[in-house]
C-alpha cells in the first residue's frame, strides 16, 4: 500500500475532532502542569513538565481505550452523550468555575510530576469521553491509532502555546462557541447508536440522514441551552 493509499484511509476527520477536542478542554490540564512544577528548580521544571505530560498522556490514552469499550454496553453511550451535552453548555456560560487553587506545588521532581498525573486523572473525565466519541467514528482498527496520535498533536500546543490558544478564545468567542457545538454534535451522534437502539435501524446502525439529524440537534441544543444561561448569568449578576 502506498502511502497516499495509506493517507486517504486515516478518518481526518475523527482526528481534526480529537485535536479540537483537546485544545479546548486541555487549557485546564497546562495550567495543572504550571502549577505543579512551578516550586522546582529551574534546572528540574522542564523535565517535570515532560514528565509529568509523558505520563498524563500514557494514562489518558490508557482511560480512551477502556472507553472505548464501554461505550459498547447499551445505555452508556446515552449517558456519555448527557454528559458532553452538559460539558458543551458549560463552556458557553460567561464564568468559568477554575477550581486551580487547591494544585499543591512541590520542590521535588517526582512529587511534582506524581501531581500532574494525578490532577489530569481527576481532570480527564471530560476529555476522555469526548475523544471517545469522536473515535468511535473512524474504522476500528485506527481508532486507538487516531487517539494516540491527537494527543501527540494537541498535546505540545496545550503545553507550550496555551496562552496563545487562550488569548485567541478571548479575542474570538466564537472558538468557544464552535466547541462547544461540536461536543453537542458529537453527543446526538452517539446517542443514536447506543446499543438500546439498535432495534430501531438496519443491521449497519442509524441511517446517515437520522444520525446526522441528530447530531445537528445536539450541536443546536448546545448553542441555545449556552446561550440561555449565560444570559441568565449575566440578568442575576446584574442584580
Amino acid at each position: 500500500m502506498s502511502v497516499l493509499e495509506l493517507l486517504a484511509g486515516i478518518s481526518w476527520w475523527s482526528v481534526g475532532e480529537i485535536i479540537a477536542i483537546d485544545i479546548l478542554l486541555g487549557g485546564d490540564n497546562a495550567v495543572v502542569i504550571a502549577l505543579a512544577c512551578r516550586n522546582l528548580p529551574s534546572a528540574q521544571r522542564r523535565l517535570g513538565i515532560l514528565w509529568g505530560t509523558a505520563g498524563a498522556i500514557a494514562l489518558r490514552v490508557v482511560l480512551i481505550v477502556f472507553a472505548l469499550g464501554l461505550l459498547q454496553l447499551p445505555g452508556l453511550k446515552a449517558a456519555g452523550a448527557v454528559l458532553l451535552l452538559w460539558i458543551g453548555v458549560k463552556l458557553l456560560l460567561a464564568e468559568h468555575q477554575e477550581g486551580h487553587g487547591d494544585v499543591a506545588g512541590s520542590d521535588k521532581l517526582w512529587a511534582a510530576v506524581k501531581t500532574v498525573i494525578v490532577a489530569d486523572f481527576v481532570m480527564s473525565l471530560d476529555n476522555v469521553i469526548a475523544i471517545a466519541g469522536a473515535a468511535e467514528d473512524a474504522p476500528e482498527g485506527q481508532q486507538v491509532a487516531l487517539v494516540v496520535f491527537g494527543l501527540l498533536v494537541s498535546v505540545p500546543i496545550i503545553v507550550w502555546g496555551s496562552q496563545l490558544v487562550i488569548r485567541l478564545m478571548d479575542r474570538f468567542p466564537a472558538i468557544i462557541t464552535a466547541g462547544g457545538m461540536l461536543l453537542g454534535w458529537i453527543a446526538g451522534s452517539m446517542a443514536v447508536t447506543d446499543p438500546l437502539l439498535a432495534g430501531l435501524w438496519p443491521a449497519d446502525g442509524p441511517p446517515g440522514l437520522v444520525r446526522h439529524g441528530a447530531a445537528a440537534a445536539g450541536a443546536l441544543l448546545v448553542l441555545v441551552a449556552g446561550k440561555v444561561w449565560s444570559a441568565r448569568q449575566r440578568r442575576a449578576s446584574e442584580r
